[in-house]
């Protein structure tokens, strides 16, 4: 049994036997819980869901790119990493540079306009070429505001000092492995409002323990089937990272989650989900001969015996 991936199938059947159904930012409608907490023991398996695909390297080169301190989403583009293009699109299409087609509420209605979808990928496929190859373009709409890399790498405090928590962090690892304040926090409050996104995951905890690096985040609110698996499978991954740099083994990864939900547009698909058999969990395999974390590239970090379901499509709520 890998109960590693039973942890995050519980979830799904508990927002959907027992969540609330709400209003929300997106007009989109979901089904949520308030307070759940997962726990993930990183020696059992490395925790990627098997009971659909989920694209790892995605998920590497975003956590790549918050380690990096970057807050453009070209690096992603360059490694076709398309999970952060509707938040950008949406600052061109709004802006007085755009010509082009109406590209009013595009995330919701690309799914149900066949005319309007093949415009949407007309007008899409523009900007991300812009992104790529126009320096001035990339600057003025690639950047996607004050999100996790610059709070991780460049947090801003209210004299306009800046700290390296992710660094800090590590430092301290090695230095005081039994202090209770390896804490790196991406809600700062001051940058919320120039951010394209308010971080959903907003902080998170390391702790050693006879030789064993744990880490413990604390995520605002969830997207169950799109981004939770992405979210348990990053932090795993950065917590694999961080006990690498300090020689230390992986012990869990514990998930507490504020609202949890279920957007109303993923109900057949998470049905289909919990249909199917888990399968064996895999495992990571990182480039031994990288030692730092800020070293890493995407290619440094495998996964091997991964024999997923097949991929499940759902649409992104903006």
């Amino acid at each position: 049994m890998n109960k590693n991936e039973q942890a995050y199938l519980n979830l799904c059947k508990q927002v959907m036997e027992n969540g609330s159904d709400r209003d929300d930012r997106t007009k989109t409608g979901t089904r949520s819980i308030f307070g759940y907490q997962m726990r993930f023991d990183l020696k059992e398996n490395f925790p990627l869901l098997t009971t659909k695909k989920v694209p790892l390297r995605l998920i590497v080169s975003e956590l790549l790119w918050f380690i990096k301190g970057d807050t453009n989403i070209r690096y992603l583009l360059e490694h076709n990493n398309n999970i952060w293009n509707e938040w950008a699109f949406k600052s061109w299409v709004e802006s007085d540079e755009y010509d082009g087609p109406d590209m009013t509420d595009f995330g919701i209605r690309s799914q149900k306009d066949g005319v309007f979808k093949k415009q949407y990928e007309e007008q899409l496929a523009i900007f991300k070429e812009n992104i790529l190859t126009d320096d001035a373009f990339a600057r003025r709409f690639g950047e996607l505001g004050d999100v996790y890399g610059k709070q991780w790498r460049d947090w801003r405090g209210p004299a306009d000092e800046t700290v390296d928590q992710l660094k800090q962090v590590i430092e301290q690892i090695k230095q005081n492995p039994q202090s209770r304040r390896l804490i790196v926090s991406a809600w700062n409050p001051i940058d919320v409002p120039s951010m394209a996104l308010p971080p959903c995951h907003t902080l998170f905890q390391f702790y050693v323990d006879d030789g064993k690096l744990s880490c413990q985040l604390y995520q605002r609110s969830g997207d169950v089937f799109l981004g939770i698996p992405f979210n348990i499978a990053s932090y795993a991954l950065l917590t694999h990272l961080v006990a690498h740099e300090c020689n230390l083994e992986v012990g869990e990864f514990i998930h507490t989650i504020g609202d949890a939900h279920i957007y109303h547009n993923h109900f057949e698909q998470v049905k289909t989900l919990l249909s199917r058999t888990p399968k064996a969990g895999p495992t990571l395999a990182l480039n031994q001969d990288k030692q730092h974390i800020f070293d890493f590239d995407v290619e440094d970090i495998q996964i091997k015996d991964y024999q997923p379901h097949p991929p499940i499509k759902a649409p992104v709520a903006v």
